[in-house]
C-alpha cells in the first residue's frame, strides 16, 4: 500500500517565550499540525502538556504520546522517537521555549530522520536569538551564535576577549545565559570588554 509505506513528518514546532497568547506569535498553521500529532518529543511533559492546551485547547490530553529529550536522555533512545514516523505517523519536536534545535535540544534526533528520510518540516514561530538580534541594531548580515560562555572567570574573560576580535571584523556576536548567572556575566564584561564594545541585553 504507497499511503501505508509513506513515512510520517517530523515537525519542528516553537514554543512561546513568555506570557504571551499563542495566536499573537504563533501562526494558525501550528494549531492545525497540533490537532493532527498525537507523539510530541518534548524537554518537559508538564510544560508540553501546558503549550498544548493554551495553543489548542480541545485536544484530547489522554490521546498525547510524549517522549523526553533533555540533557538526561540517553542517546540510544533517541531512534526509538521516530518510530512512529517510520509507521506513517507525524511526530513534533516541542521545544521549551522558542524554537525547536536552537539553542535546544532536538538536532540529534533531526539528523537521524535526514539520514532515514523522514521528512523534516521547520515550523515559523519566535526565537529569542534572533529577535534579540533584531532588535539590537547590530550587524545582521554577519554574525554567529556561541551559546553558554565558560562559567569559570578567567575562561570567561579569555572568551570575551576572542568575540570581540571577531566583532571588530564586522561580526555581531551572540550568547546566553541562565537567568541567575546575569549579574556574574555583567560584571565579567564591564571587566574584561574593551570601552568601544556594543553590548545589547535582550
Amino acid at each position: 500500500n504507497l499511503i501505508m509505506s509513506r513515512k510520517g513528518k517530523l515537525y519542528l514546532i516553537p514554543s512561546l517565550l513568555g506570557d504571551t497568547e499563542p495566536l499573537e506569535v504563533l501562526p494558525m498553521s501550528i494549531r492545525k499540525i497540533i490537532d493532527g500529532t498525537d507523539h510530541f518529543i518534548v524537554e518537559n511533559e508538564k510544560s508540553a502538556r501546558a503549550f498544548i492546551k493554551r495553543v489548542h485547547p480541545g485536544k484530547s490530553q489522554p490521546s498525547l504520546q510524549l517522549y523526553v529529550l533533555n540533557k538526561y536522555t540517553d542517546a540510544v533512545e533517541f531512534s526509538r522517537f521516530l518510530e512512529p514516523c517510520r509507521n506513517g505517523i507525524c511526530v513534533g519536536i516541542i521545544s521549551e521555549a522558542g524554537a525547536p534545535c536552537i539553542a535546544d535540544p532536538g538536532a540529534a534526533i533531526v539528523a537521524i530522520a535526514h539520514c532515514e528520510n523522514i521528512p523534516v518540516v521547520p515550523l515559523t514561530g519566535p526565537s529569542s536569538i534572533l529577535l534579540a538580534l533584531m532588535a539590537s541594531g547590530m550587524n545582521g548580515q554577519s554574525f554567529a551564535f556561541n551559546g553558554y560562555l565558560p562559567i569559570d572567570t578567567y575562561e570567561r574573560k579569555k572568551t570575551i576577549r576572542k568575540l570581540e576580535a571577531a566583532m571588530r571584523k564586522g561580526v555581531t556576536q551572540i550568547f546566553m545565559e541562565t537567568p541567575y548567572r546575569n549579574n556574574k556575566l555583567m560584571e565579567d564584561m564591564v571587566a574584561a570588554a574593551y570601552d568601544n564594545t556594543m553590548l545589547c541585553i535582550a
